[in-house]
């Protein structure tokens, strides 16, 4: 190494941020929170799962008391863990809706191991339970985990109803202030989001409200804090939306498909200068 490359690297100074939690480590505990909530295995039993749990809690104690106060962090923890019962029979609920409306899904056990969308919801409503605690950067830690594996982006601070089904689920947007009703379903690539992109109305509603029983198809973007889709609504693949629809309501693009054989077509000549 030169002098020169010595002195430029002296004179870099980067910011310091003092973060008092571990990112992998709440990467772990939403992981190990997932498979608590379904021990499949052959190997789990009830003890087990209980000293695993106890180990959760005094991480999330420790963890959460760095970001606030020892007292609010022994709250929070105690009513995170008297909600967990609701929350497993709640998301066991929505993975046999995954079940009922995937003819490809053959088992319950197929739903929980291998598809990305219900990992995502799973994760978004432990995110969002400890969202409602107040509970600073964790629940965009937990959130921010379910991106980096499955690639479907949900605000912890969403509002989402029951039996959400998500297909193929990749590329999937959901906003800060959406509120979505029960027994909607989303295909892959579409945006629940802003119309715009201002700090200053961070403290307003800023995305879409989906009313129940809606079906969103593939590609579909649906914009503004003031937009509402009606309950049993559909919204056709690749659809722009930035208004409010009525109630019963179908939202398509109207795309003029022209079919033509190739069979025994002649190239046209081709000349390169």
């Amino acid at each position: 190494m030169t002098n020169r490359i010595a002195q430029l690297i002296d004179k870099f100074q980067p910011p310091f941020f003092n973060i008092p939690i571990d990112k992998k480590e709440m990467q772990q505990v939403v992981k190990r929170l997932y498979h608590i909530m379904y021990p499949i295995s052959s190997q789990q039993n009830i003890e087990s799962i209980h000293t695993e749990l106890r180990s959760i809690a005094d991480i999330l104690l420790h963890a959460i008391a760095q970001l606030t106060t020892d007292e609010k962090a022994q709250s929070i923890v105690e009513q995170f863990f008297e909600d967990l019962p609701n929350m497993q029979r709640r998301l066991t609920k929505d993975a046999n809706c995954y079940l009922a409306n995937d003819p490809a899904a053959k088992s319950l056990e197929e739903v929980i191991l291998a598809y990305p969308g219900f990992f995502a919801l799973s994760v978004h409503r432990i995110a969002h339970k400890l969202n409602e605690l107040d509970v600073p950067l964790i629940p965009r830690l937990f959130s921010e985990y379910a991106h980096s594996k499955v690639g479907i982006d949900i605000h912890p601070a969403a509002k989402i109803g029951k039996n959400l089904f998500l297909d193929h689920a990749t590329g999937i947007v959901i906003g800060e202030t959406t509120v979505v009703g029960d027994n909607v379903k989303i295909y892959q690539g579409v945006t629940l989001g802003a119309l715009f992109l201002e700090k200053k109305l961070s403290s307003t509603k800023r995305h879409p409200t989906v009313e129940d029983n809606v079906v969103i198809y593939a590609g579909a973007t649906i914009l503004g804090g003031d937009t509402v889709i009606g309950r049993n609504s559909t919204i056709g693949g690749g659809a722009w939306v930035t208004k409010s629809v009525i109630p019963y309501s179908l939202v398509y693009n109207k795309i003029d498909v022209k079919i033509k054989t190739v069979k025994d077509f002649e190239e046209p000549n081709n000349y390169v200068i």
